[in-house]
């Protein structure tokens, strides 16, 4: 909308780039174009206001398809008028002089016949399709027969209206028959669901598996590393008593050894003093050989008498006296 500006008995109009402004005096075109400026006197204008920008017309209406099933459209239909001298002679797009205001609601107008033009051949469509093929495949036909018969409506053209697209946003059932529509694919995507559900499962218990396993396999491989450290240390332990009965051995050997030794050097020493012994004795035996008998009596009472145990007094009589005296006159002779 124009903005108006008050002076006196004068106003100002400043349009925009997308408003397109005629302004008539007494029956006389005076100005008309977009993004007009102009003063005028309002109790001799006549002003009319045609927006020439792009609008969206947002379509919802329900169809019914060959199956007898109740659906919902949404439609969007985009337009524009393309000729806004021919929309101002056709369409009440008059404005107040005084204030600016649109005296009508010429947009509403043009809405209203759009929306009808859309529904009838989307409507059409809908009733020789089946549901299944209605919700799959024919939102690219009602979007295309619905452009289509826009596009060559006379109608629109007589007004000055040119559709630019119309897009088709989705084609519904009713919540309860979409919801039955949907139990198949639902129960579809469960199964989906279990399935990888007790593949996850299967594969977790397989993993399980394969750690019970392992850890099987290693309690097996310690058990038989603690078996060969038993075997192991045993074998040690056997060597080393084979080798201290081995040097116990060796040393009872050489204690032996050395007690032999000792034994034969002692008989040797005691073979030795005996044969120095004999000798002695053969040589003392030889020199006593030649030696006379009163020699041999005395050397032999010298023997004795160091071998009698020790006395205090000697008692001599006569009678000894005279009796060892004879005898040793004896042996004199």
């Amino acid at each position: 909308m124009a903005d108006v500006t008050k002076l006196l008995f004068l106003r100002h109009l400043r349009g925009t780039p997308t408003v397109w402004v005629r302004f008539q005096k007494r029956g006389r075109l005076r100005k008309e174009g977009t993004g007009q400026s102009f003063w005028y006197r309002p109790l001799v204008a006549v002003l009319s206001e045609v927006p020439v920008d792009d609008r969206e017309l947002p379509l919802m209406f329900h169809a019914r398809t060959a199956d007898f099933a109740d659906v919902t459209v949404q439609a969007t239909v985009t337009y524009r008028i393309a000729d806004p001298a021919l929309a101002a002679t056709r369409l009440d797009f008059s404005v107040d002089p005084y204030s600016g205001q649109a005296r009508a609601r010429p947009l509403d107008q043009v809405a209203t016949l759009l929306s009808e033009l859309a529904q009838q051949p989307a409507l059409d469509l809908l009733a020789r399709l089946p549901l299944a093929e209605a919700l799959t495949v024919a939102i690219a036909q009602v979007r295309e027969t619905v452009a289509t018969a826009l596009s060559d409506d006379a109608r629109l053209g007589d007004i000055g209206v040119a559709v630019i697209s119309a897009r088709v946003v989705e084609i519904r059932p009713e919540p309860e028959l979409e919801r039955s529509l949907q139990t198949p694919t639902r129960e579809a995507v469960q199964q989906d669901a279990d399935k990888a559900t007790y593949a996850r499962r299967a594969q977790a218990v397989e993993r399980e598996r394969a750690i019970a396993e392992n850890e099987m396999q290693n309690k097996i491989e310690l058990a038989r590393r603690e078996q060969q450290l038993v075997e192991q240390k045993g074998a040690n332990d056997r060597r080393k008593s084979e080798l201290a009965a081995a040097a116990e051995l060796v040393a009872a050997q050489g204690a032996a050894e050395k007690e032999r030794a000792l034994a034969t050097a002692h008989a040797d020493r005691v073979r030795a003093v005996g044969t120095a012994e004999a000798e002695a004795e053969a040589a003392r035996m030889s020199a006593y050989r030649d030696l006379p008998s009163t020699v041999l009596h005395a050397l032999a009472l010298r023997e004795l008498a160091g071998r009698l145990p020790e006395i205090g007094q000697l008692t001599v009589t006569p009678d000894l006296l005279t009796g060892a005296l004879a005898r040793l006159a004896e042996d004199s002779r």
